[in-house]
């Protein structure tokens, strides 16, 4: 059964860096969408990191998943992971069921 990770990046570098990576890391994103790994995603307001809501078998797999982010690799960002076991969710939320 997978589990639910959430990714909080922490941009370390001037946001003009940040921008010049953005397409790359979008690609990122969606590449991870389409394998069923990343639910939800979006930068945190103020705009100096974002969030990614990941669905993997362990840890090591949502780690090693996380540190091909262009972000990650060139880096420009600071990444902390949490395990999260959702206990309720409404209509529309599926995706979190493990």
């Amino acid at each position: 059964m997978a589990s639910i990770f959430i990714a909080s990046l922490t941009y370390t570098v001037p946001i003009e860096r940040i921008d010049a990576a953005l397409t790359d890391h979008l690609a990122w994103l969606n590449a991870g969408q389409d394998s069923g790994h990343f639910l939800a995603w979006g930068p945190r307001e103020p705009r100096d990191g974002g969030l990614i809501f990941v669905k993997a078998a362990s840890r090591d797999e949502a780690q090693a998943l996380l540190e091909t982010d262009p972000f990650r690799s060139n880096n420009l960002a600071d990444l902390t992971i949490t395990e999260w076991v959702p206990r309720y969710d409404f209509p529309g939320l599926e995706a979190f069921h493990g």
